[in-house]
């Protein structure tokens, strides 16, 4: 059984644990109170040319509107339905990064084929974030395939790192918030998910390094 656990920056065989999440780093391990959830955007700061935020943003999407998100690959588009009024928080959270071009460059740093491709972190190794953290939203849906959801460290604990499903994962703990589905171009995420891995030291071996470069060239956001 394949599942997601969200402690410590470790992964174990897949015949015992197959967890995912985004390894904490100090810049994204400290929690947010409730004005910082609300509060505005502040300016960015730069860290090793790495945009970082001391908070999360204030709303800016409308939640009565239907958002859609292209995802350019260097494999392909990827076109993805975004649920803004189920999850609001976290749509606006993928909304701004993405229009602050935050995703730009992240690679699939994590893929494990039939299960998930994980990205979103800008250092490209599994413990980067936008630095500051958001808390979780209620799960109701099933990771189905082509889903997209938010990678953490544990509960409340969410950035900028996702991950889109390669299968059904049924025995998946429902701690990771669902934001998005993919309505087209599937067969580029299951290519994605074909590339060639090795062992990963930074999960523990797990059979889940890339060793061709794929990565997020943009991602534009569509509103109406």
């Amino acid at each position: 059984m394949k599942y997601l656990k969200r402690p410590l920056c470790f992964l174990a065989l897949a015949t015992v644990i197959m967890p995912l999440m985004a390894c904490s780093s100090k810049s994204t391990t400290s929690s947010l109170t409730t004005s910082q959830q609300t509060s505005s955007i502040p300016a960015a700061t730069t860290s090793s040319q790495v945009k970082e935020w001391s908070s999360s943003p204030a709303m800016q999407i409308d939640t009565s509107k239907q958002y859609t998100a292209t995802i350019n690959t260097n494999v392909g588009d990827i076109e993805v339905q975004l649920f803004a009024n189920e999850d609001p928080k976290t749509v606006n959270n993928f909304v701004f990064l993405a229009n602050q071009g935050f995703y730009n460059g992240c690679k699939f740093f994590r893929i494990v084929k039939g299960f998930v491709i994980q990205t979103g972190d800008p250092t490209n190794t599994g413990t980067g974030g936008p630095g500051y953290q958001f808390e979780d939203e209620p799960v109701t849906r099933n990771y189905l395939t082509g889903t997209l959801a938010m990678a953490n460290s544990g509960p409340n604990t969410n950035g900028s790192q996702f991950f889109i499903c390669l299968g059904d994962l049924t025995t998946l703990p429902n701690s990771y918030t669902i934001f998005g589905l993919v309505t087209s171009d599937l067969d580029v995420v299951q290519s994605i998910g074909n590339t060639p891995v090795v062992a990963n030291p930074m999960m523990g071996g797990e059979m889940s390094s890339p060793t061709q470069d794929v990565h997020i060239n943009s991602i534009q956001i569509s509103e109406k």
